[in-house]
């Protein structure tokens, strides 16, 4: 996702709009997505994970007229809140009044992968990549082929999301460690290690534990990712 750094910059803007519409469901979802980001990239504190919440509840509360907002609050109620069912139902509903958004399908993709949903976080993510193919976004469902591929024991597949998301977005250090996994998986150790201290580059203070508590990663995933990522040489 976006780095804290970008994100600090929005924040004014869309608090800026609350202060003018405070019932702006689309801004609502922004800050919830930008809180997401703060709370997972800057450290995991817990004041980041509530703002996200409270701004995804409010988004959902007042934004049932607006697919983007709706798709949004599942992310963060789903990814910070580990609410995976009320998740589920903003992005129905967000389908329900836009079948065709790629964005819900392409953030929808990660929250399916990381609650161990493999089956449908590959449709969601295969989905997003045909309906919007040249969209930005569109390292976010590589990042769900991947996390769906790895929990269905398809390593090489997983191998080639990851590629394909760092393609896109090489600063991303959660790209990097899926690869890293990934190569674990099928074998390719040095390679695998290279892109382990890639993660570590980009983002000094990850671990992977405290990264997989803070996204509720589904037990079974989060065990063959570990084995991999100490394997590849990754803290804990």
């Amino acid at each position: 996702m976006a780095m804290p750094e970008g994100v600090a910059k929005a924040l004014p803007f869309l608090e800026r709009a609350l202060e003018l519409e405070p019932n702006y469901a689309r801004a609502h979802g922004h800050l919830g997505f930008c809180h997401h980001t703060l709370y997972l990239r800057g450290g995991l504190r817990e004041e980041n994970r509530q703002t996200a919440i409270h701004h995804a509840r409010a988004a959902i509360a007042n934004g049932q007229d607006d697919s983007t907002a709706l798709s949004l609050a599942g992310f963060v109620i789903g990814m910070d809140e580990h609410d995976r069912a009320t998740a589920s139902l903003a992005f129905e509903a967000a389908l329900a009044l836009s079948p065709s958004s790629a964005f819900t399908y392409h953030i929808g993709s990660p929250v399916l992968g990381w609650g161990g949903d493999a089956e449908r976080a590959i449709e969601w993510a295969e989905r997003a990549l045909r309906l919007s193919p040249l969209d930005p976004w569109n390292w976010i469902p590589c990042h769900g082929l991947a996390l769906g591929h790895l929990s269905l024991g398809h390593y090489q597949e997983a191998a080639a999301a990851a590629r394909k998301a760092i393609q896109l977005n090489p600063g991303f250090s959660m790209s990097h460690m899926l690869l890293a996994a990934s190569l674990v998986k099928v074998g390719w150790l040095e390679e695998a290690k290279s892109a382990a201290a890639r993660v570590l580059e980009l983002q000094p203070s990850y671990r992977f534990g405290k990264h997989f508590a803070g996204v509720d990663c589904a037990p079974a995933l989060a065990a063959s990712l570990s084995d991999a990522l100490r394997t590849a040489g990754l803290p804990e």
